[in-house]
């Protein structure tokens, strides 16, 4: 007696939802809160080093915001698959968990300095070279504490997720 399998209309409905792929609005409005909510607190620790919660605070902080934004975010997913793929081919030995780390830490410290920089061109100006440069100095070194462990939790944690979700 041989037995023949029969395929349940369900189970071939359920192959087909393992395929679907994730709306490209969705992967964009991801990224881009994270990349707010990190770029947002980031210039805002600078802007305070630079100016302090007075009556320009806010808008120069929401400045500062909207520079990093068009420019630093842009760039900094740029730079992150850069770094991922350039820490890969220089540690093929190492774990991933390893490379992650080592990507999420030459990553803060380049966009802290970047935004530092961002930051104090914004608030502070080029007029004195010495003011710009204590800006840039004060404000990476008050938000590098904060830009470390926010890179150190999204390469360990987070980063292996959101790739795993861009490419759904």
């Amino acid at each position: 007696m041989t037995t023949q399998a029969t395929l349940n209309p369900l189970e071939s409905n359920a192959s087909l939802e393992t395929t679907k792929k994730t709306p490209v609005l969705l992967k964009v409005l991801v990224l881009v809160s994270m990349m707010s909510l990190i770029g947002g607190s980031l210039t805002a620790v600078m802007t305070y080093m630079n100016v302090g919660f007075g009556d320009t605070f806010i808008q120069q902080w929401l400045s500062s915001f909207a520079l990093a934004a068009t420019v630093m975010m842009p760039l900094g997913m740029g730079m992150m698959a850069l770094m991922t793929k350039v820490v890969s081919k220089l540690l093929p030995e190492k774990g991933e968990h390893v490379r992650n780390l080592v990507t999420g830490l030459i990553m803060a410290v380049v966009m802290e300095s970047l935004l530092a920089f961002i930051t104090a061109a914004n608030t502070v100006g080029f007029s004195d070279a010495s003011d710009f440069t204590n800006g840039w100095f004060n404000g990476f070194i008050a938000a590098l504490p904060i830009g470390l462990t926010i890179m150190i939790v999204m390469s360990m944690t987070i980063k292996p997720k959101i790739e795993k979700f861009l490419k759904s």
